[in-house]
């Protein structure tokens, strides 16, 4: 008789194998996933920038048809009601926005023909993409009372000053010698510092911590952050009600100020037991026929340590948070005739 052997064939894996391989699986995630990351933010970062240009094209074009620049906020509505922004008035010169050259900016974006273009609630509920940076978290309508979407906010804001923003108490109404400002229409040769050393736009972050109507708000600028955050105890109060409608041009909704660099932490601590970033503002543009508004409006942004801007010569770069405060803040002024250098 011979003997025969029983031999067994190994077709599946061992544990510790599969082990094996999970692990080198993990180990290729793990280097894989901070390069992928790396290239979407690029990528959001990018289609950022494009947003800027589009709209620093829509200012050209419309200073081209008018011979002005737009103003931060337009006049043309009674003293009280919100008034139109800026972003709003070049909406129109945006290629392929022909819809929008039907708003009557003679009457309120609440008013009955106004809101008959996009019901129910009209032009403000709309999400213009131009104006939502691909990386922002709140891009999401406000709603009314009946959850119904009424408002919608917006990433890109005007320069409108260092801290004063508007003196409707005097006659001459000085404003806060941004690059825009509430109902004037500024002609290039008002800006003396030179298009491209002044600032147009700049990123802040959709629905941002305000508070506003401060009666208390100082004649002078804030000395830092702390000073600033705590204004925001007298006034009203909204932990998301800042940059929230790109229709109304105030500035706590569609500008900045270059009170601080960007992205500056202003802390307030609410009554809620929370600290807020928040943005601080008097009296708003509008709300009398003498108002003085002054206003601590930061430009933020989801980008790590940066924010894109646009000059008014229609250039875009990123300036980071380390910028020098003073540089930062001869880029927000139109006519200061400050020395500029070449690094920021």
């Amino acid at each position: 008789m011979s003997n025969s052997r029983s031999i067994s064939s190994h077709t599946g894996f061992s544990l510790v194998e599969l082990l094996v391989v999970i692990a080198i699986i993990g180990v290729l995630v793990g280097l894989l996933l901070p390069a992928v990351q790396g290239a979407r933010e690029a990528a959001r970062r990018s289609a950022c920038q494009n947003n800027l240009r589009q709209l620093g094209a829509a200012i050209h074009n419309y200073e081209n048809s008018q011979r002005v620049f737009p103003p931060s906020c337009l006049e043309g509505v009674a003293v009280g009601s919100a008034p139109w922004s800026g972003q709003a008035a070049v909406l129109p010169y945006l290629e392929g926005d022909t819809l929008f050259r039907k708003i009557d900016f003679s009457q309120p974006y609440s008013s009955g023909s106004n809101m008959s273009l996009f019901p129910p609630n009209g032009v403000a509920a709309v999400r213009v993409d131009t104006l939502v940076c691909p990386g922002e978290i709140k891009a999401t309508p406000v709603p009314d009372i009946n959850g119904v979407p009424k408002h919608f906010p917006l990433n890109y804001a005007l320069n409108v000053g260092g801290y004063l923003v508007l003196d409707a108490s005097v006659p001459s109404r000085p404003d806060g010698g941004g690059a825009f400002a509430p109902y004037k229409k500024l002609r290039p040769a008002a800006y003396i510092d030179g298009l491209s050393k002044t600032l147009a736009m700049a990123e802040v972050k959709a629905k941002t911590p305000r508070a506003q109507q401060i009666s208390g708000m100082p004649t002078s600028t804030p000395t830092n952050a702390a000073a600033a955050g705590t204004l925001a105890a007298g006034g009203e109060f909204g932990a998301e009600s800042g940059h929230a409608e790109w229709v109304c041009g105030r500035a706590l909704h569609i500008g900045f100020t270059t009170t601080f660099p960007p992205n500056t932490f202003v802390p307030y601590t609410h009554s809620d037991g929370r600290e807020y970033d928040v943005d601080v503002c008097g009296p708003r543009e509008g709300t009398t026929a003498t108002a003085v508004t002054r206003a601590v409006v930061t430009s933020r942004s989801h980008h790590r340590d940066m924010v894109n801007a646009s000059m008014m010569d229609g250039s875009v770069r990123s300036i980071g948070s380390g910028i020098d405060l003073a540089a930062w803040q001869a880029l927000g002024s139109r006519a200061g005739a400050e020395l500029i250098g070449g690094d920021y």
